[in-house]
């Protein structure tokens, strides 16, 4: 049936069915997994509610997936609609977009104005989450700058540190 493999520390069970239709001709197909979306964005959604309850918002979970926002936030004296996003850093500079996208859907990307009232960016790679309002909001992708660009450009730069949350 199977045999227990042991190498060091640890041990398996395997299958010889596993291996009986294999043989040193076959070529081996390693397939890139298709990446997971929505396992992407409940990772950042997760991880931006555990940073909003750690800095003292109460937090809320709109019931079902049809909503233009993802939280609800309630910072003592208002309740904020928030939409999260995951950051990519590329140098330094984290990439994030201000617009939903359902290609699968017929193929469409609606930006959030007006429905939503900040947008939540968890960037994986440096484990920070910053906070836009939406005056900062842009109808496709959005950047914010870690350091010091090397052109010296000052202006129209969304820095990072300001929308930080501590």
């Amino acid at each position: 049936m199977g045999d227990l493999v042991r190498f060091r520390g640890i041990s398996l069970l395997v299958q010889d069915a596993l291996f009986e239709s294999i043989d040193d001709t076959t070529p081996v197909c390693a397939e890139r997994p298709k990446r997971n979306t929505k396992a992407i964005g409940d990772r950042s959604e997760a991880a931006v509610l555990s940073a909003l309850v750690r800095t003292g918002y109460a937090v809320s979970i709109p019931f079902g997936e049809n909503h233009r926002y993802d939280l609800l936030i309630d910072d003592g004296s208002r309740i904020l609609r928030v939409q999260v996003k995951t950051g990519r850093l590329h140098g330094e500079v984290i990439s994030y977009s201000c617009q939903s996208t359902h290609w699968h859907r017929g193929g469409s990307a609606r930006p959030y104005f007006g429905q939503v009232d900040i947008i939540a960016v968890f960037c994986p790679q440096n484990g920070k989450v910053y906070l836009l309002p939406e005056k900062e909001f842009v109808a496709t992708r959005a950047h914010l700058r870690l350091s010091e660009p090397a052109n010296n450009q000052r202006r129209r730069i969304r820095w990072a540190r300001e929308f930080e949350l501590a």
